[in-house]
């Protein structure tokens, strides 16, 4: 297969034709099976190295042109693959390398996860004297089950704040819970927790 797209930021073994490319974004796709946004299939590809960040822009752009991928009825944002766009994975999958669509794969659902999360789990920062407010909210599913809000004296910080948040805020809440109930079981398995991911 001839290459036919630019390779910086292309790790080995990535691939560098417009057409797997493209049946790359229809495979993922098909295996992952739910509605997408075009930024969380670039940037997959972008993060482990499997193609250019203009390249892969560009290929979704051609399928979407192309009628391979079509904007869902209820968000504008959020594409689905057509059946045009089923055949591609379906026929093409085998010319892709395994280790090529299991990367792609691994990180699309990671950024899937990570966008629930942060739909779910809201950290709004707002400016206040001398520095910034971050105010969490912790959410069951349907219901919140907690909300803080924390001082910090400047943006950067804040915005650290709202990432290590979103890393995991389900262990904020048992921590906190921990810690108000005074339950020793409970905070022992949120410390042990907590240090197993410093």
């Amino acid at each position: 297969m001839a290459f036919d797209t630019f390779d910086e930021g292309i790790s080995l073994g990535g691939v560098r034709s417009k057409t797997e490319i493209r049946t790359l974004i229809c495979y993922m796709f098909d295996k992952v099976n739910v509605p997408m946004k075009k930024e969380t299939i670039v940037t997959a590809l972008q993060q482990k190295g499997l193609a250019n960040y203009f390249e892969s822009s560009s290929c979704f752009d051609d399928l979407y042109k192309n009628n391979n991928l079509k904007l869902t009825d209820e968000d504008n944002r959020l594409f689905i693959l057509t059946d045009a766009g089923k055949l591609i994975a379906k026929q093409l999958e085998d010319t892709l390398a395994l280790t090529v669509k299991e990367k792609a794969l691994e990180c699309t659902l990671y950024l899937l996860e990570k966008e629930r999360v942060e739909k779910e789990n809201v950290v709004t920062i707002s400016k206040v004297d001398n520095g910034y407010n971050v105010n969490c909210s912790i959410s069951g599913g349907d219901m919140e089950l907690m909300k803080f809000s924390v001082y910090v004296p400047d943006i950067n910080l804040a915005r650290m704040v709202r990432k290590n948040f979103h890393k995991n805020p389900q262990l904020m809440y048992n921590v906190m819970i921990a810690m108000l109930t005074r339950n020793k079981d409970l905070v022992n398995d949120a410390l042990t927790d907590l240090n197993s991911r410093l």
